[in-house]
Protein backbone atom coordinates (compact mmCIF):
# COMPACT_ATOMS: atom_id res chain seq x y z
CA UNK A 1 0.00 0.00 0.00
CA UNK A 2 1.39 3.38 -0.99
CA UNK A 3 1.05 6.09 1.63
CA UNK A 4 -0.38 9.31 0.22
CA UNK A 5 -0.56 12.07 2.82
CA UNK A 6 -3.05 14.90 2.40
CA UNK A 7 -1.92 18.54 2.46
CA UNK A 8 -2.75 18.87 6.17
CA UNK A 9 -0.94 15.63 6.93
CA UNK A 10 2.11 16.89 5.03
CA UNK A 11 2.15 20.02 7.20
CA UNK A 12 2.20 17.82 10.30
CA UNK A 13 4.88 15.58 8.81
CA UNK A 14 7.04 18.65 8.11
CA UNK A 15 6.93 19.44 11.82
CA UNK A 16 7.69 15.86 12.88
CA UNK A 17 10.59 15.63 10.40
CA UNK A 18 11.95 18.85 11.90
CA UNK A 19 11.47 17.94 15.58
CA UNK A 20 11.84 14.16 15.57
CA UNK A 21 9.85 12.42 18.32
CA UNK A 22 7.22 14.84 19.55
CA UNK A 23 3.84 15.23 21.20
CA UNK A 24 0.62 16.54 19.70
CA UNK A 25 1.22 19.75 21.68
CA UNK A 26 4.71 20.13 20.13
CA UNK A 27 3.24 19.77 16.64
CA UNK A 28 0.32 22.07 17.40
CA UNK A 29 2.60 24.83 18.74
CA UNK A 30 4.65 24.71 15.53
CA UNK A 31 1.56 24.74 13.30
CA UNK A 32 -0.03 27.79 14.96
CA UNK A 33 3.08 29.84 14.23
CA UNK A 34 2.00 29.94 10.57
CA UNK A 35 -1.75 29.35 10.54
CA UNK A 36 -4.83 29.04 12.67
CA UNK A 37 -5.31 25.49 13.88
CA UNK A 38 -7.31 23.97 16.71
CA UNK A 39 -5.58 21.59 19.11
CA UNK A 40 -8.33 18.98 18.78
CA UNK A 41 -8.04 19.13 14.98
CA UNK A 42 -4.29 18.52 15.20
CA UNK A 43 -4.91 15.64 17.63
CA UNK A 44 -7.54 14.04 15.37
CA UNK A 45 -5.34 14.38 12.27
CA UNK A 46 -2.41 12.77 14.06
CA UNK A 47 -4.63 9.90 15.24
CA UNK A 48 -5.80 9.38 11.64
CA UNK A 49 -2.17 9.52 10.47
CA UNK A 50 -1.28 6.80 13.00
CA UNK A 51 -4.16 4.66 11.72
CA UNK A 52 -2.98 5.18 8.12
CA UNK A 53 0.60 4.26 9.03
CA UNK A 54 2.10 7.68 8.29
CA UNK A 55 3.27 8.12 11.90
CA UNK A 56 3.99 5.78 14.78
CA UNK A 57 2.57 6.50 18.22
CA UNK A 58 4.43 5.47 21.38
CA UNK A 59 1.81 5.05 24.10
CA UNK A 60 4.17 3.92 26.87
CA UNK A 61 4.29 7.34 28.54
CA UNK A 62 1.36 9.45 29.75
CA UNK A 63 1.95 11.82 26.85
CA UNK A 64 2.01 9.96 23.54
CA UNK A 65 5.06 10.51 21.34
CA UNK A 66 4.82 10.47 17.56
CA UNK A 67 7.48 9.74 14.95
CA UNK A 68 7.25 9.82 11.17
CA UNK A 69 7.05 6.45 9.45
CA UNK A 70 7.08 7.91 5.95
CA UNK A 71 10.28 9.71 4.94
CA UNK A 72 10.43 13.15 3.39
CA UNK A 73 11.64 11.55 0.14
CA UNK A 74 8.70 9.11 0.08
CA UNK A 75 6.24 11.97 0.61
CA UNK A 76 7.90 14.06 -2.11
CA UNK A 77 7.82 11.15 -4.55
CA UNK A 78 4.16 10.49 -3.81
CA UNK A 79 3.22 14.15 -4.26
CA UNK A 80 5.21 14.45 -7.49
CA UNK A 81 3.68 11.27 -8.90
CA UNK A 82 0.21 12.60 -8.14
CA UNK A 83 0.92 15.99 -9.73
CA UNK A 84 2.62 14.44 -12.76
CA UNK A 85 -0.22 11.99 -13.33
CA UNK A 86 -3.16 14.34 -12.70
CA UNK A 87 -1.93 17.72 -13.88
CA UNK A 88 0.65 16.80 -16.54
CA UNK A 89 -1.03 13.64 -17.90
CA UNK A 90 1.97 11.54 -16.92
CA UNK A 91 4.59 13.72 -18.63
CA UNK A 92 7.71 14.16 -16.50
CA UNK A 93 9.18 16.51 -19.13
CA UNK A 94 6.16 18.84 -18.98
CA UNK A 95 6.32 18.88 -15.17
CA UNK A 96 10.04 19.77 -15.15
CA UNK A 97 9.69 22.40 -17.88
CA UNK A 98 6.79 24.03 -16.05
CA UNK A 99 8.65 23.95 -12.72
CA UNK A 100 11.76 25.54 -14.22
CA UNK A 101 9.70 28.11 -16.12
CA UNK A 102 7.83 29.24 -13.00
CA UNK A 103 10.80 29.42 -10.66
CA UNK A 104 14.02 31.30 -11.26
CA UNK A 105 16.59 28.68 -10.35
CA UNK A 106 19.83 29.77 -8.69
CA UNK A 107 23.14 28.94 -10.35
CA UNK A 108 23.69 26.26 -7.66
CA UNK A 109 20.31 24.71 -8.49
CA UNK A 110 21.07 24.78 -12.22
CA UNK A 111 24.46 23.14 -11.57
CA UNK A 112 22.77 20.44 -9.47
CA UNK A 113 20.20 19.81 -12.22
CA UNK A 114 22.94 19.56 -14.87
CA UNK A 115 24.92 17.15 -12.69
CA UNK A 116 21.83 15.00 -12.15
CA UNK A 117 21.06 14.94 -15.88
CA UNK A 118 24.64 13.91 -16.67
CA UNK A 119 24.40 11.07 -14.14
CA UNK A 120 21.03 10.07 -15.57
CA UNK A 121 22.40 10.04 -19.15
CA UNK A 122 25.44 7.97 -18.16
CA UNK A 123 23.15 5.32 -16.60
CA UNK A 124 21.18 5.01 -19.84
Amino acid sequence: MELKPTESELEILQVIWKLGRCTVRDVHEELIKNKEAGYTTTLKLMQIMADKGLVARDTNAKTHLYTAVISREQAQNSALDKIRDTVFKGSTADLVIQALGQHRASSDEIDAIKKYLQQFESKN
